[in-house]
């Protein structure tokens, strides 16, 4: 079992920023593919960034390239989410996601573990 605890979700203007952490307990951290996933009211769940086992690659939804970046610290079983230039419509539930092997990471369903999310909020 791993178990994942979010935090750093608050309320924003937009163009603020805001971080999001997700720590992990559980199994060895480096061993897992780490992602965050949004899921605003009345909306599927949307993946929003990944990062692999080292840290190396990453990928993101295009509605936030440029804007947001994920990272990881491996000796702190954390994963990050830096949030710059927030839009209103990045308002949502963040949650972070890990699983070992993962063939199609922007598939929600892959995952097996999650968080129990962080609510970020940006006014206009």
């Amino acid at each position: 079992q791993v178990q994942l605890v979010e935090s750093g979700g608050g309320l924003v203007q937009a163009g603020g920023s805001l971080r999001l952490s997700c720590a992990a307990s559980g199994r060895p951290f480096s061993n897992y593919v780490m992602s965050w996933f949004r899921q605003a009211s009345g909306k599927e769940r949307e993946f929003v960034a990944v990062i692999s086992q080292s840290g190396a690659t990453t990928d993101y939804v295009d509605s936030v390239k440029g804007r947001f970046t994920i990272s990881r610290d491996n000796a702190k079983n954390t994963v990050y989410l830096q949030m710059n230039s927030l839009k209103p419509e990045d308002t949502a539930v963040y949650y972070c996601a890990s699983k070992t092997a993962i063939r199609y990471y922007r598939d929600r369903a892959e995952y097996e573990f999650w968080g129990q999310g962080t609510q970020v909020t940006v006014s206009s």
